[in-house]
């Protein structure tokens, strides 16, 4: 083993600016951005939104996240938002991100609770430390923006929803990473003194009315930064044909079980993944250490399937008219400008004499920390060929209207195939074999397993 000589390193320089094209790439690049040189012309000319399966209504307007990772939130309230309008006879809709994301109890005060709990258990354990693996993963990043699907159901089923106009975005709501500073720092030095009170034989009760204070102060931080939305509301709107309407007073819990429920009901919806790592097998039920945002509410699980399913079970969910939330990998070969996923939208090769990221197969980018989720967005419409083959994806984004087409993407299906983790569809679109794997006990995975990121 030896480090790197000057004459190793000369060689590798003569190399380089032996090959013109180097030069020219280096030369091209000192200017633009490396991504945007990569860009194949070839791509954009095929880049087509024309399907010819779409479902019959779309969202309007267009959603956009801002400086948050509220994406999960998002493409939920996008998908339920759609057969939502359809009942209502509505123009435009959007439900409340800022309700279900940040509002009182809700995603940072119920997953703090969840943690600084967990933090108790895990001290419980008496075969961690404060500074072992475990813990140090998790104070890492405490608190974050993104989520699972799972995540959500425990949301809208004890919290509801509201439209937006009830309680709209603040500006931490759009620009998070502030307020998550001050609430990671709260919560890292709630952990320090809830792992002493274990380890100094702190009853349970007392352990809890310590968590009750500690979550107090944290009900004021997420209080003073976003607002707390009231209690009950009435929705007056004005349908498609101009007549007015009003439902309520309600609250949002009510809200949901009268107006969202019966069209679009959480509970009837699966969540699929698919891991092809060897270790992982297909038809099995996995779960992740320390995922959760409830305490009181239901386990994230991984019905672990092929990727060949996932695309039968989207396609058949959108030829029926109902739209598919995923999460997917959205930082590989995507040309965001012109909303485009695709595996040969980036010649990484022609720039820089070798290929990016597919060197790998998707097990092993998953083994090797090269890919995991990142992202959740919609599916609202796909092409299929003569052959009833998948040949490319509509996707409804939440970034605006600005990107693709006025917020649209295409994905092909080979993208799909390499950086797709996970779909959402309504469980009559799933084979009972598969439905069944939900009555396993979950395979508990490490609480860094890359199947644990969130969206």
């Amino acid at each position: 083993m030896a480090g790197l000589s000057a004459d190793t390193l000369q060689k590798y320089c003569t190399s380089f600016y032996s090959d013109p094209k180097n030069v020219l790439a280096q030369n091209v690049v000192t200017k633009q951005d490396p991504l945007e040189v990569c860009i194949t012309r070839q791509s954009i000319e095929e880049t087509c939104h024309v399907f010819t399966h779409k479902i019959e209504v779309e969202g309007k307007p267009i959603t956009h996240q801002r400086n948050s990772g509220r994406c999960w939130i998002f493409a939920c309230l996008n998908v339920i938002r759609i057969p939502f309008m359809k009942q209502f006879n509505l123009e435009e809709f959007e439900f409340s991100q800022a309700y279900l994301f940040f509002g009182i109890r809700f995603l940072f005060l119920e997953r703090c609770n969840y943690l600084l709990h967990k933090v108790v258990e895990i001290a419980r354990r008496g075969d961690e430390h404060p500074s072992g693996r475990l813990l140090s993963f998790l104070m890492n990043e405490p608190v974050a923006d993104g989520g699972q699907w799972d995540m959500l159901v425990n949301l809208i089923n004890k919290h509801g929803l509201m439209p937006k106009s009830y309680f709209p975005d603040a500006y931490s709501d759009e620009h998070t990473p502030r307020m998550n500073s001050v609430l990671r720092s709260k919560v890292r030095e709630y952990t320090k003194t809830l792992w002493d009170c274990v380890e100094s034989g702190m009853g349970e009760l007392s352990l809890q009315e310590k968590i009750e204070e500690m979550m107090g102060e944290i009900y004021r931080i997420v209080g003073i930064c976003l607002g707390i939305p009231a209690k009950s509301f009435t929705w007056e709107y004005y349908d498609k044909n101009k007549q007015y309407h009003s439902v309520g007073p309600v609250n949002a819990v009510e809200f949901y079980e009268k107006c969202v429920k019966p069209i679009f009901n959480v509970d009837d919806k699966i969540c699929l993944v698919t891991d092809p790592r060897p270790s992982n097998g297909y038809g099995k039920l996995y779960t992740v250490d320390c995922l959760g945002n409830m305490m009181d509410g239901r386990q994230t699980l991984y019905n672990n399937q092929p990727v060949e399913l996932l695309i039968k079970v989207a396609v058949e969910s959108i030829k029926n008219n109902e739209a598919v939330w995923f999460g997917c990998d959205v930082a590989k070969y995507f040309y965001g400008s012109k909303g485009y996923l695709s595996l040969d939208c980036l010649d990484y090769k022609l720039v820089f004499g070798t290929d990016v990221c597919l060197n790998l197969d998707k097990a092993n980018r998953l083994i090797y920390g090269e890919s995991k989720m990142t992202h959740a967005m919609v599916f609202t419409a796909v092409s299929v060929d003569e052959n009833g083959e998948v040949v490319k994806w509509r996707v409804e984004n939440s970034w605006g209207d600005d990107r693709g087409d006025k917020g649209y993407i295409v994905m092909l299906k080979s993208w799909f195939h390499e950086f797709v983790y996970e779909i959402v569809v309504d469980k009559k679109y799933v084979p009972p074999e598969v439905l069944s794997v939900l009555t396993q006990d979950p395979i508990v995975l490490p609480a860094w397993d890359p199947m644990g990121a969130l969206a």
